[in-house]
C-alpha cells in the first residue's frame, strides 16, 4: 500500500481493460469457445453451457429486442431468483447499451411494483405468474418476459424461450458503447425513504474485474459455486463477473444457501476451486465438518485454492479452520455504491479482527477529520437514479464518495469502525459504538444469529440477541464455541448460558459506559422478506429499530411491567 498526502492506494497499477462489456464478451468466446462459462442442475445434473452457445443465445436477444424498438439507454427490470435465462438476459441488454434493474423475488407485490415503477423500465422479465401477478399494470410495458409458463394473459407477454427460437445469430451489439455508460441499476437494501438506485458503468464494473485479475489470477480452469443472489453487489457484481470475466465457470448453487445439505451435495459435485459466501454459510459448513470427517474431507478437495467473505466479519475460529488446510481466506470490503469492493486482505498477513485489507489496484481510500472512509476510482458509481439530493450528499465535487462508513488506517490494512448513523449518544453525551459491541458478541458465540445493539438517549446500552435456534439441534464442534459454553438445546438453556457470557463480554469493552446491562434474547428470525437483512444476510440496522422499537423499550422498564415467559437479562 502506498501513502501521499494521507491518501492511501495499491502499490500495483490497474491493468488495461476491454472498454465495455460487449467487447469482453467477445474477446472471451474467442478464447474459450468450446469451455463452459456456466451451468445448473438439469435432471438430477450440472448441464454446461458453453462459451459458444452462450454468446449465440445473447445474440437471439439481442435481435429480438432490437425488433420490438429497444434501444440503447432503455431500462429492463427483473424479478427472478438466479438462473440461466436471467444471467443471458442481462447480459444481452447491458452489452446493446441498455440498463439491467434487478429486483429481489421475494419482496411482497407492492413493494416490488414500486421498485419497478421507479427505474422507469420499458421493459420487465419475470420468472414465473407468482413474479408477474406483483406488477400492477403489465400493459404499460412494451415486453414481458418471462422464463416459466404463465397463466395471466397480457398483450405484450413472450416466453423467454420463443425467442431463442425466433432471432438469428449475429454478431454482438455494442462494441462501440461508451465506457461511461450505465449499463447497472442495483437498489441499495435497508434504506429508509425515496429508493437509493445505483448506477453503475461499463467502466465500474470491469476496472473491478481489471483490478482482481492482477490479485488472484482467475482463470478458465477455475469452478464458482454461486449462491449469493445477483439482484445484490456481492453475488451480482463481484462473484458473477471474477467468474465470467475471468473465463471460469459459474455454477448455480441451487438452494441459494438456504439447505446446507443439498449445498454440501453441491459442492461434492462442482468440486469448486474458489467459494464466494457470507459468514453464516461458512458456520454452517464448518458446523458440519465437526460432526463428520467425510465432509471435511468432501470440502477441502485438492483443487479448493481459497475462500472469500464479506458483508460481515467472519470470527476467527471459522477461519482458523480453512488456514490450518493451507486455504486462504480473503476478506473484502466495499458497497453496492463501489461496485463493489475497495479492498482486500492478504492472507499471507494474520487476520485481525475488523481489518478488511488494503485498496485493490485502481482505488484510493483517505479519512475524513470525523474519520469517515472517502473512495476514489474508476469504480465508484455515476449517481443515484432520480435522486440527485441524495447523489450531491454522497459524491464530492473533486471525485471522491463518502461511505458513511468510519474507520482508521494503519500498517495493516482498513479497519472498520462502524456506520457513521449507527453511533449513539447516551444522556452523559458519551459515544457509543455499536457495531463493535455487536462485532464482539457475534464473533464469539454461535450460537447468535443476529445482535442489535440499541441507546440512543438513554442512561445505558441494551441490546437484542437473536438465536441460531439450529445450533440446538447440532453437536457444535468445540473450537467453535467459547470456552465454559454449556452448548444449549432450547431457549431455556441459552438464557441461562448467555448471561455469564454477557457478563465475560462485558469485561472486554474498555469504556465502561458502553458496557451492555440489558439483554433481551428474541424467538424471531430476520428475513430479507420483512427487510430486517439485507441480501448478503447483513442485519438492517434501520429497519431493525423500527420493528422492535417496543421490545427495546422493554429493557429500560421495571420487570414487574413485562409479560411472561420474556427472556430479559439483567447483566449488571
Amino acid at each position: 500500500m502506498e501513502v501521499a498526502d494521507k491518501i492511501y492506494k495499491s502499490g500495483v497499477d490497474l491493468m488495461e481493460f476491454p472498454q465495455n462489456l460487449a467487447m469482453m464478451l467477445a474477446q472471451n468466446e474467442d478464447k474459450f469457445s468450446n469451455l463452459p462459462v456456466y451451468q445448473e442442475i438439469k435432471n438430477g445434473e450440472y448441464e454446461p453451457l458453453t462459451w459458444s452457445q452462450f454468446i449465440t443465445d445473447i445474440s437471439l436477444i439481442q435481435d429480438y429486442l432490437v425488433s420490438t424498438g429497444f434501444k440503447p439507454g432503455d431500462h429492463l427490470a427483473i424479478l427472478s431468483a438466479n438462473r440461466q435465462e436471467m444471467l443471458e438476459l442481462e447480459l444481452a441488454v447491458m452489452a446493446m447499451g441498455g440498463s439491467v434493474v434487478p429486483i429481489f423475488s421475494g419482496y411482497d407485490a407492492e413493494k416490488a411494483d414500486t421498485l419497478v415503477n421507479f427505474c422507469d423500465a420499458e421493459y420487465v422479465a419475470v420468472a414465473d405468474d407468482i413474479q408477474l401477478n406483483k406488477i400492477s399494470v403489465p400493459d404499460k410495458f412494451k415486453n414481458i418476459i418471462h422464463f416459466e409458463k404463465v397463466s395471466r394473459p397480457a398483450r405484450n407477454l413472450i416466453h423467454f424461450e420463443e425467442i431463442l427460437s425466433s432471432g438469428s445469430d449475429h454478431k454482438l451489439l455494442g462494441s462501440h458503447m461508451d465506457k461511461q455508460a450505465v449499463c447497472l441499476m442495483m437498489y441499495t437494501s435497508g434504506t429508509m425513504g425515496k429508493p437509493k438506485l445505483v448506477q453503475l458503468t461499463h467502466e465500474n464494473i470491469l476496472s473491478q474485474q481489471a483490478a482482481m485479475k492482477v490479485l488472484w489470477n482467475l482463470k478458465s480452469t477455475d469452478r464458482f459455486l454461486s449462491y449469493l443472489p445477483w439482484h445484490h453487489s456481492f453475488g451480482g457484481i463481484f462473484e458473477k463477473y471474477s467468474a465470467i470475466c475471468s473465463g471460469a465457470v459459474l455454477s448455480l448453487e441451487n438452494s441459494f444457501g438456504k439447505n446446507v445439505d443439498q449445498m454440501i451435495s453441491n459442492w461434492d459435485k462442482v468440486k469448486p476451486t474458489v467459494f464466494f459466501s457470507v459468514p453464516r454459510i461458512y458456520q454452517a459448513l464448518t458446523t458440519l465438518m465437526g460432526q463428520n470427517p467425510e465432509i471435511e474431507k468432501l470440502i477441502f478437495h485438492d483443487e479448493l485454492r481459497f475462500v472469500f467473505t464479506a458483508a460481515a466479519s467472519l470470527p476467527q475460529h471459522i477461519s482458523d479452520i480453512f488456514e490450518k488446510k493451507n486455504i486462504p481466506v480473503y476478506e473484502g470490503w466495499g458497497l453496492t455504491e463501489t461496485s463493489p469492493c475497495c479492498t482486500v486482505t492478504n492472507p499471507a498477513l494474520p487476520r485481525k479482527p475488523g481489518i478488511v485489507g488494503n485498496p485493490i489496484p485502481g482505488v484510493s481510500l483517505k479519512l475524513s477529520e470525523e474519520d469517515e472512509i472517502f473512495v476514489k476510482g474508476l469504480n465508484v458509481m455515476s449517481g443515484y437514479y432520480h435522486n440527485m439530493e441524495a447523489t450531491e450528499k454522497v459524491l464530492l465535487k473533486d471525485g471522491w464518495f463518502c461511505t458513511g462508513d468510519v474507520g482508521e488506517i494503519n500498517e495493516t490494512g482498513l479497519k472498520l469502525i462502524s456506520r457513521i448513523d449507527r453511533i449513539f449518544k447516551l444522556t452523559n453525551a458519551e459515544k457509543v459504538i455499536p457495531t463493535e459491541i455487536e462485532n464482539i458478541l457475534y464473533r464469539d458465540c454461535a450460537y447468535m444469529s443476529h445482535v442489535y445493539v440499541a441507546g440512543s438517549g438513554k442512561d445505558y446500552p441494551v441490546v437484542l440477541v437473536f438465536p441460531n435456534k439450529a445450533m440446538f439441534k447440532e453437536t457444535p464442534d468445540p473450537s467453535q464455541l467459547m470456552e465454559g459454553c454449556k452448548c444449549p438445546n432450547n431457549l431455556d438453556e441459552y438464557f441461562s448460558c448467555l448471561k455469564n457470557c454477557l457478563v465475560n463480554w462485558n469485561g472486554s469493552i474498555d469504556a465502561k459506559y458502553s458496557r451492555l446491562k440489558k439483554a433481551r434474547i428474541l424467538d424471531y428470525e430476520l428475513s430479507i422478506e420483512n427487510e430486517e437483512l439485507t441480501p448478503s444476510m447483513k442485519l438492517a440496522p434501520n429497519v431493525v429499530g423500527r420493528v422492535f422499537e417496543s421490545e427495546i423499550e422493554s429493557l429500560y422498564q421495571s420487570e414487574d411491567d413485562q409479560p411472561k415467559p420474556v427472556y430479559i437479562i439483567n447483566i449488571e
